[in-house]
């Protein structure tokens, strides 16, 4: 009987050490690094996304965020994915064209998104699922396209007319589309990291750049550029990124508890990307350093005559077929796509 009660006993303990094992186990931990400001927009639903994740698996995944080019900058970034250096990015989309996905440049194309309502069209419709399912091939899962909304103009001179922006040096993120804007403004475009247009502004290697207003303020650059120009000539958005063997990897449970939590984090980020946009700009006009002016109807004529063009020279590149979709769709946003390739 001793013996028994003693092995009893033991069985106990070990049970309870099994399940003290598993209580003790190591959570799934995803470093999700990303270019920008805490406080910006992308910065805030990252942070969101973060609190949803561990929230919704109970500690089973644990969150680690990145930001302001902590672990990796604009170029690093997409490698240090595809190698598992890094699980989740929130890149703009842009970024793709060096992995031969030129597509993702049409979200560059001036004035190719006349309202959010089209732009989500666009993105939440055929069209941007399509173009996910291309990250496939790279080795990376598309998840969702976050919002960092319409973008304006600064420099230290003022930017009412095309003509204004002859012989400037522009910084421009990498793409092709915005080598051409620039180009068809009669500046000279120069490929920068984020992270570095603040000191480049600062000791005048280039003489102005375009971002939503939010990323202007919260890195600062309005306090090196003299005039902001209300343009709403283009769009910057980005797509959340996971490498694919990681996330196919990961148990179908925990996987459905993420994507609800990005589900969630994507409704709330565009909530606040427009609001954020909103409060920036009226913090760089109160700042009284910088003169925020807004293009009148004749003037955004002007600049639309001027960068439509660009649409035409870029069809080779993007293809017209997708061009011509994304006008389709954003013509009638409420009707379904039905161009041939798209």
């Amino acid at each position: 009987m001793r013996i028994k009660a003693m092995l009893a006993a033991l069985a106990v303990l070990a049970g309870l050490g099994a399940a003290g094992g598993v209580q003790a186990q190591a959570p799934i931990v995803i470093k999700f690094s990303h270019v920008v400001a805490p406080d910006a927009p992308k910065g805030l639903a990252a942070e969101r996304f973060r609190v949803l994740a561990e929230q919704l698996t109970h500690g089973r995944v644990k969150v680690e965020v990145y930001p302001n080019s902590q672990l990796y900058k604009d170029k690093e970034e997409l490698e240090a994915l595809q190698l598992g250096a890094v699980q989740m990015l929130a890149p703009s989309l842009a970024k793709f064209a060096p992995l031969g996905l030129k597509e993702f440049e049409a979200f560059d194309l001036p004035y190719i998104f006349p309202t959010k309502s089209a732009l989500y069209a666009v993105t939440e419709g055929p069209i941007g699922k399509r173009l996910l399912q291309k990250l496939e091939s790279k080795g990376i899962t598309g998840l969702a396209y976050w919002d960092n909304g319409f973008k304006v103009m600064s420099a230290n001179r003022p930017l009412h007319r095309p003509d204004d922006f002859h012989g400037l040096r522009m910084r421009i993120q990498g793409s092709k589309v915005l080598d051409a804007q620039m180009r068809a403004l009669g500046a000279v475009p120069q490929v920068l990291a984020f992270s570095e247009v603040y000191p480049a502004l600062q000791a005048h290697v280039v003489d102005g750049t375009e971002n939503p207003p939010s990323n202007m303020l919260t890195q600062r650059m309005n306090e090196v550029q003299k005039y902001v120009t209300v343009s709403n000539h283009g769009y910057l958005g980005y797509a959340v990124i996971v490498n694919k063997k990681f996330w196919d990897g990961l148990p179908r449970d925990i996987r459905d508890e993420l994507e609800q939590a990005m589900r969630e984090a994507t409704a709330y980020e565009k909530t606040i990307a427009q609001r954020d946009n909103d409060a920036a700009l009226e913090a760089i006009r109160k700042t009284g350093k910088t003169k925020v002016y807004t293009l009148t109807p004749q003037e955004q004529a002007d600049w639309r005559r001027a960068l439509l063009p660009v649409q035409k020279q870029m069809e080779a590149r993007i293809g017209k077929d997708l061009i011509d979709a994304i006008n389709q769709t954003t013509s009638r946003t409420t009707a379904p796509m039905t161009a041939k390739a798209w």
